[in-house]
């Protein structure tokens, strides 16, 4: 009697590792994180108060060279690999890719902290887009979103992006002194072609008006190419 085992993937190989590299979309440059970036950085961030960092295990920063301090160490890490945003040449938010598992074909994305300049934008959604894209275009299976599970904007966040709920990990955590429940979301690559074809829907010019309001939402693209 044999045990059952998962889908075998003949054929499949690692993908490379994740390096630095610049992608380019039409409203945001995801890029790699510079010193010259703290700056503008630390002006873009204080215009969100202390609630940008609620959830963070880091953060605020009283002035700029406390955010030099926690970002420095990030410059060259392979992993978290860190990224700005940038607008107009200015950056206004970062994030990165982080527990990157070549052999396995899984990567995250986590660390995103967006600006009041590009919330709620389509750069926003376009830089999510952009890392998403070089994840799977790469070959890897799996990319992975976790948050804690208080963060209801950044639940919210996941599932419009089109994130599935895998579950919550509870006393996963403890930042900032207190414990955190981690909820759990992912896109694997056989969702990924779909979900390319929504978000390249979304963000074609002919989907927004001549004040930049989007016309259709992202869900209503996701479902119909579901």
């Amino acid at each position: 009697m044999s045990l059952p085992v998962g889908p075998s993937l003949p054929g499949w190989e690692p993908p490379p590792r994740l390096r630095p590299t610049v992608l380019e979309g039409r409203h945001v440059t995801v890029r790699p994180l510079a010193e010259d970036d703290f700056g503008p950085l630390w002006e873009s961030f204080a215009a969100a108060g202390d609630e940008l960092w609620t959830y963070m295990s880091y953060g605020p920063f009283v002035v700029v060279a406390d955010l030099e301090r926690t970002a420095s160490a990030w410059i060259g890490s392979e992993d978290p690999l860190f990224f700005t945003f940038a607008v107009d040449g200015v950056a206004r938010g970062w994030g990165a890719y982080l527990r990157i598992e070549p052999a396995h074909g899984v990567a995250e994305v986590g660390h995103l902290v967006f600006a009041p300049h590009l919330q709620r934008t389509p750069a926003a959604t376009e830089a999510m887009y952009l890392m998403m894209r070089h994840v799977f275009e790469l070959g890897y299976r799996r990319y992975e979103w976790k948050c804690d599970a208080l963060n209801a904007a950044s639940r919210r966040a996941a599932e419009r992006l089109g994130f599935t709920y895998e579950g919550t990990f509870r006393q996963h955590m403890v930042y900032k002194g207190r414990s955190r429940d981690t909820a759990w979301y992912s896109i694997t690559d056989a969702e990924w072609p779909r979900l390319r074809d929504a978000f390249e829907a979304w963000l074609a010019p002919s989907n927004f008006d001549d004040q930049g309001r989007q016309l259709r939402r992202l869900a209503d693209f996701r479902r119909s190419v579901d």
